[in-house]
Parts: C-alpha cells; structure tokens; sequence
C-alpha cells in the first residue's frame, strides 16, 4: 500500500477577512505560511513555530488560534480573521489607537498577536472587567519589551471605553 505523498496539494476553500479564498496547498503547510506566502497577510508573524510565543495568533470562526499549529488543509471551510483583516473591518481601530496612546507596541513584533488575542477578549462584553483577567487572557502572548505593563493598560481603557458606550447607549 502506497502512502500519500506529504507534498500533494489539496484544494481548500474559507473565508479570509470577509472574502471568500480558494488555495492548492500541501498538506504539511502550515496556516501561518498559507496566510503568509500565498495571500501576503504579513502581519502574521511566525516567531516560535511551537505554539508558544502567539505572534502568530490568528481568529478561526471567532476563536484565538496560533496559525503556526494549525495546517492549511484544517482551514477548509472556516472564517479565518488576522490583523489585517481586524484593522480594514474598523473592529479594533479604538484598541489599536490605546496600544499607541499606551505605548504599548514597542518593537511591534508581537502586536499583531496581542491585537487579535485582544480582540476576542474584547468580543466578549462580560470579559476584560479586570486587569487580572486581561493579564490571563494575554498569558500566551509573549513580548520581550514593554513588560506587559502598557499592553495591559490599553486594553484595559479599551474595555472601559467601549462599557461606558455601550451604557451610553442604552
């Protein structure tokens, strides 16, 4: 019995921030390179490739994934969200405007990551109502330079700011 070879491409079809995308991809191939090489979406950094950093961290059907641990093929028929697609929707425009305010995107390699882990925190009107829980929620992003200080900082106002709106407007 002959095994398949890890180099055939398989036809896989999602949607990729709002469009529908069709792709040949080898089943081996990571999301991260799918998402990277064949759609240009650079703001999925590839920093560990083990899971462990969350540079890579990506939106599937709404839930935070590290693109770097999941193969393209598992994309089939899912909604698959990053940064870029985050920031041309508008939906994280207020939380990226408080990592400037906060200074919290220093060298910016894991901003990408921090913004989407973020954003499904934020997602959830309940979530985010301490600092504590907002640490939590960003334990598996790691960032070498701002001590986690400022990040915590501005999703904090964030969550705050969209509570006091949405008060507001009731």
């Amino acid at each position: 019995m002959a095994s398949e070879s890890p180099d055939r491409e398989h036809a896989v079809a999602f949607t990729l921030n709002g469009e529908a995308v069709r792709a040949r991809v080898p089943a081996r191939v990571h999301l991260g390179d799918l998402l990277r090489g064949t759609f240009g979406l650079t703001g999925v950094h590839l920093g560990c490739e083990h899971g462990v950093c969350g540079a890579c961290t990506i939106l599937v059907d709404g839930r935070a994934v590290r693109a770097c641990l999941m193969l393209g093929v598992q994309a089939d028929g899912a909604t698959v969200e990053t940064v870029e697609g985050l920031t041309e929707s508008g939906r994280i425009r207020d939380l990226q405007d408080a990592f400037h305010a906060r200074n919290a995107l220093q060298c910016g390699y894991c901003t990408p990551g921090m913004l989407v882990t973020a954003a499904e925190l934020l997602a959830d009107e309940a979530a985010a109502s301490s600092r504590e829980e907002i640490r939590q929620a960003i334990s598996g992003n790691y960032c070498r330079c701002t001590g986690y200080h400022a990040i915590v900082d501005a999703i904090a106002t964030t969550a705050e700011s969209r509570r006091t709106r949405r008060e507001a407007a009731e």
